[in-house]
């Protein structure tokens, strides 16, 4: 596999960074769902939330790498076989995907900083607040959090879909491709 993309494939560096970022995306989703029933004896009260924030952070470095990699390697032609609606709906769901991705990590990062303080990224590093003590910012970046995963998360769970469905039913390399074959 070539680590960049052609016009009939993606590269390795586009397919880890799609898988890596599919991973982490369910991780944390499943582990802020399991999280937030902690109660503050649980051992995991302060470590889970610790875990989820860092690797939020890292996240938002990985999408925005992903982001800048789209914008310098060529993209994969449509296949031949995709109907134009096809294609406009699935550059459409990739926008969806990459805003609801921002709303998620920026708004996550605003509940964090709303009182002020800095994010440690397991202890690596320091994310400072770029917004100082703002009263009820967490409340609001709490529910655009809420919603924007939950929309973020269905959003993907069609985009597998229509993967899955390309695949078996259309019989065609949509997701081949996305596997880093062509």
């Amino acid at each position: 596999m070539k680590l960049r993309n052609t016009n009939t494939a993606y590269g390795l560096i586009a397919v880890s960074l799609h898988w890596l970022v599919a991973l982490a995306v369910i991780g944390l989703f499943g582990l802020g769902w399991w999280m937030v029933d902690l109660s503050y004896y649980d051992p995991w009260y302060r470590q889970g939330p610790h875990i989820h924030r860092s690797i939020g952070i890292l996240l938002f470095t990985v999408v925005v790498a992903r982001l800048l990699w789209r914008f310098v390697t060529p993209h994969p032609e449509p296949l031949p076989e995709h109907q134009r609606w096809e294609v406009i709906a699935a550059h459409g769901a990739h926008g969806l995907l990459y805003l609801l991705l921002f709303l998620a990590m920026i708004s996550g990062y605003l509940i964090t900083t709303a009182d002020g303080s800095s994010i440690s990224v397991f202890g690596w590093f320091e994310v400072p607040s770029v917004t100082g003590r703002i009263k009820g910012m967490e409340d609001t970046a709490g529910a655009v959090h809420y919603w924007s995963t939950w929309a973020l998360v269905g959003l993907a769970g069609l985009h597998a879909l229509a993967a899955l469905k390309h695949h078996f039913i259309d019989r065609d390399a949509t997701l081949i491709r996305m596997l880093g074959r062509s």
